[in-house]
């Protein structure tokens, strides 16, 4: 008999493969996903209404600032409900003020720092919170890595900063309003590194228009990953959205744990560490 060959050991994955695995593997959320997400928006929003004397019995907040961010193509008219929800709470919430958000155009980043730092000078040197939905949060967490020493944390609702641009539902949607290409490996890495606050991503894999794996963060002592049953749509106005939010920013900064999702809390959440709610499992 012929001798057997032997077989060789294949080389260890270079960083390299794992950002062409995490640039291809990523598709798109599946078509029916995208088709349910219009009817969906409202109900979550009936749900925040049912759920409020429950959420109002969230610990009271400290009255520090946050601002919050639109997503792509809306305008602060989308996140009055969750800054109504916030006011309600006891911060002092903010609206983005720029407008549409169109797309990384020139100035909006440059705009957003300036505002993070009025809004510390005005609160007298009391660190900013940024939320950002969908796109919105990709700009809260650029703002951030401006200027760390003034952001308490980053809260992302359906962000999609990692992953190919392409597993979304709204790349071309960007390239249109932006007038930029969607696939700039460049930016691509930039966007995907974690600032250097406390960071959390909230996401679901439900959501019809982002893939879910865009809206996971590296596992680093300082970043977390909540996942809920809400849509894209409507995860600004989801009660389970809402709450974690909320957990999130009565976190002290300076003892920062991630979020626990032990308790009755485990039929609502999972977080990093922890599998995926069983019954959005493909």
């Amino acid at each position: 008999m012929p001798p057997r060959s032997k077989r060789s050991t294949p080389a260890p994955p270079t960083a390299a493969d794992a950002n062409a695995a995490r640039e291809t593997a990523h598709e798109a959320p599946h078509p029916l996903l995208l088709l349910l997400e219009a009817g969906r928006a409202p109900w979550e929003y009936a749900a925040l209404l049912a759920a409020s004397p429950w959420l109002r019995r969230l610990p009271a907040g400290d009255g520090h600032p946050v601002l919050v961010f639109p997503g792509l193509g809306a305008s602060d008219i989308t996140t009055l409900p969750m800054r109504n929800f916030l006011r309600d709470r006891g911060y002092t919430p903010y609206p983005w003020k720029q407008g549409f958000n169109l797309g990384p155009r020139a100035g909006v980043l440059e705009s957003c720092v300036d505002q993070v730092r009025a809004l510390a000078e005005r609160h007298q040197g009391r660190k900013v919170s940024l939320i950002g939905w969908s796109l919105g949060g990709v700009y809260a967490r650029e703002t951030a890595k401006e200027v760390p020493d003034l952001v308490r944390c980053v809260i992302t609702l359906a962000s999609p900063f990692t992953g190919h641009p392409r597993a979304t539902h709204a790349w071309r949607v960007f390239e249109l309003l932006s007038g930029q290409s969607a696939h700039d490996p460049v930016q691509l890495e930039r966007v995907r590194r974690s600032p250097p606050v406390p960071t959390t991503s909230i996401y679901s894999r439900t959501d019809g228009i982002v893939a879910w794996r865009c809206s996971v963060n590296d596992d680093e002592a300082h970043t977390e990953n909540i996942e809920v049953h809400a849509s894209h749509i409507g995860m600004g106005l989801n009660p389970l959205a809402l709450y974690a939010v909320a957990d999130r920013l009565a976190q002290d900064p300076q003892h920062w744990r991630r979020f626990d999702a032990h308790g009755a809390r485990r039929w609502f959440f999972r977080t990093t560490g922890h599998a995926p709610l069983r019954s959005t499992e493909r």
